[in-house]
């Protein structure tokens, strides 16, 4: 194990009263940090911000000076990515001189993946010392006023397939807040300066693969829901177990019409990856704040 994991920047173990990060997550950080991430100035760095790109928003990458990129197999500890849109790589580089650690994709739980594997990518991301994370993903707009493109960022989440109990938690360990309230804020002023349109809603988790309904939406509706999708809340619930400061931002890509007749219209996974990709720079303003 590389000696940047045995300094005094080393996450809390489970004395601190936060879990342990799992030892196969250790290993893979230490892969990570001997393939260069270890002499990027990335342990030294306050904050360290952690960033999972959901769909559509994995040429994000790109934006980084000096960007390296490692495949995520070559760690032994992620999961293979099978969804459209998610490349399955880490990636490590500067934004206004600081280092990021990006993930390039996630898994969901409709891939046959079991649960534990949902939070993997977050376990990497603790075991190297993350302790803001900024979690992306596209969503299905549910709230009325909302336009294809427009980012919400989550002040709290609708767990309809119960993730918190799932993503190896102690039962009665997370707190109810989940989402940081200050960096969300900020996260969103900074989005509004890029020329984003921009609010804070409620994301509602549900296992997917399949689009919703119209009754589903109506039903979402009147649940409080403003966006829906198929991941975030296993890895914003297991980031705050974590004691990472967590935020959480949907790009809406496609917006529910419940009380319209039935078009013959479907939603289609490449439209959602193009919607998700015109959100490119309000996204990368709030990586920008999230480095201050």
């Amino acid at each position: 194990m590389p000696d940047e994991l045995d300094n005094s920047d080393q996450p809390p173990a489970a004395s601190s009263g936060l879990p342990a990060v799992p030892p196969a997550a250790r290993e893979a950080a230490g892969r990570l940090l001997a393939a260069g991430l270890g002499r990027s100035g990335f342990c030294d760095a306050r904050p360290r911000l952690g960033v999972i790109l959901g769909t559509g928003l994995g040429g994000l990458i790109e934006r980084l000076e000096g960007e390296r990129i490692l495949p995520a197999a070559d760690l032994g500890w992620l999961p293979r990515a099978t969804a459209l849109g998610h490349a399955g790589c880490v990636a490590w580089g500067r934004a206004d001189g600081r280092c990021v650690l990006m993930l390039q994709g996630r898994v969901h739980r409709y891939e046959g993946q079991p649960k534990e594997a949902l939070a993997r990518g977050v376990n990497l991301l603790a075991a190297a010392g993350v302790d803001r994370l900024l979690l992306t993903n596209a969503a299905g707009g549910v709230a009325t006023g909302l336009d294809v493109g427009e980012l919400v960022l989550a002040e709290d989440h609708l767990d309809l397939a119960r993730a918190g109990c799932s993503a190896g938690l102690a039962p009665g360990r997370q707190s109810g807040v989940v989402y940081d309230q200050q960096l969300t804020a900020a996260a969103a002023r900074a989005a509004g300066r890029a020329g984003s349109r921009c609010r804070l809603g409620v994301y509602a988790y549900v296992v997917g693969p399949c689009y919703e309904t119209r009754a589903e939406y109506r039903m979402l509706r009147r649940f409080g829901a403003d966006v829906v999708g198929m991941s975030t809340v296993p890895e914003a619930v297991a980031a705050r177990d974590f004691g990472m400061r967590v935020v959480a931002a949907s790009v809406v890509t496609n917006l529910a019409r419940p009380d319209r007749p039935v078009d013959g219209a479907a939603t289609a996974g490449e439209e959602v990856c193009r919607a998700a990709a015109t959100a490119a720079d309000g996204i990368w303003a709030i990586v920008r704040e999230l480095l201050r």
